[in-house]
C-alpha cells in the first residue's frame, strides 16, 4: 500500500531521515516587496505544513537547519527577531507535537542561547521523550565543524584522563559523540533557493546523502514540492561505494 495516494510511494522507497537547508526566506521576502522578517514568519507556515507531512507518510526523522551558527552574524534586529520566533514556535506547536505523536529535539549549542529559550527547548524535549512517531529534530546554533570540535575534544579529554585509548577510537565512537548521538544519518538532504553549497551542515552526517535541490524559496516550499523531492529520491540508485544497487527505481 502506497504511504500516501497524494505521492503513491510505497513506505520503504521514502528515506528513512530527511534533511532540508531551509534557504530563501530573506530573499523571497524582498523579491514579495516585504521585510526579510516576514519570509521568516512564511517559512515557519512552512515547517508546520512539511512536518505533518512527513509525519503522515511516516518518515522516522526530519532533521531542519533552522538557525547555524554563523547566523549571529546577521543585523542584530534581525537575529533578535528570529530567536523570539522560535521561542514563540516552541510553545504554539507544542500541542500539535504531542497530538502528532512527534519527538523533538533540538542539536546545537544550546548553552549560548538564552536561558528563557533554553528552557522552552527542554520542557518541550522532556513531554515528548516518550512519543514514537516522527522525530523532528531543530538544528540552533548549529555548525557542523563545532559540532565535530566539541566530540575530539570530549575523546582527547578522555585520551588524557587513560579511559580512553587512541587505538580505541573508531567512527562508531566519534558518531556517539556528536550532537546527533543515536540518530540515523541523513539519506535525504535538500535544499531550497537553488544553493548549490552544503553551509557546514551535518559533514560528518551526510557522507552517503542524496542530495536534491529546488529553485524554490523556502516560504514557498510546499508538500508538492516535498513529494518530488521523496520521488526523485526513490527513482535514484544508491550503493554506497559498492556495485549493487540497495535501492533502485520503484518497481525496479
Amino acid at each position: 500500500m502506497p504511504a500516501s495516494t497524494e505521492i503513491a510511494l510505497p513506505r520503504e522507497a521514502l528515506p528513512r531521515h530527511v534533511a532540508i537547508i531551509m534557504d530563501g526566506n530573506g530573499r523571497w521576502a524582498v523579491e514579495q516587496g516585504k521585510e526579510r522578517i516576514e519570509g521568516h514568519a512564511r517559512g515557519v507556515e512552512r515547517v508546520r505544513e512539511i512536518v505533518t507531512e512527513a509525519a503522515t507518510l511516516g518518515i522516522g526523522q526530519l532533521t531542519l537547519y533552522s538557525f547555524s551558527s554563523e547566523n549571529w552574524k546577521r543585523p542584530k534586529a534581525e537575529v533578535d527577531f528570529l530567536m523570539s520566533l522560535f521561542k514563540h514556535y516552541l510553545i504554539e506547536e507544542r500541542p500539535e507535537i504531542m497530538r502528532q505523536n512527534i519527538r523533538f529535539r533540538v542539536i546545537g549549542r544550546r548553552s549560548e542561547l538564552a536561558p528563557d529559550v533554553i528552557e522552552e527547548i527542554e520542557r518541550s524535549e522532556q513531554l515528548s521523550a516518550g512519543n514514537t512517531g516522527l522525530t523532528l529534530a531543530l538544528a540552533v546554533n548549529y555548525g557542523s565543524r563545532s559540532e565535530i570540535l566539541d566530540a575530539v575534544r570530549d575523546l582527547a579529554g578522555q585520551v588524557q584522563s587513560g579511559t580512553l585509548k587512541p587505538g580505541e577510537i573508531t567512527e562508531e565512537l566519534i558518531t556517539n559523540h556528536l550532537y546527533t548521538a543515536g540518530m540515523p544519518d541523513p539519506d535525504l538532504l535538500i535544499r531550497s533557493a537553488n544553493e548549490m553549497r552544503i553551509s557546514n551542515y551535518l559533514l560528518w552526517q551526510i557522507s552517503y546523502a542524496e542530495f536534491w535541490v529546488t529553485p524554490v524559496c523556502w516560504p514557498d516550499f510546499d508538500v508538492k514540492v516535498f513529494h518530488q523531492a521523496l520521488r526523485d529520491f526513490a527513482s535514484r540508485q544508491r550503493r554506497f561505494g559498492g556495485l549493487t544497487s540497495t535501492t533502485g527505481p520503484v518497481g525496479e
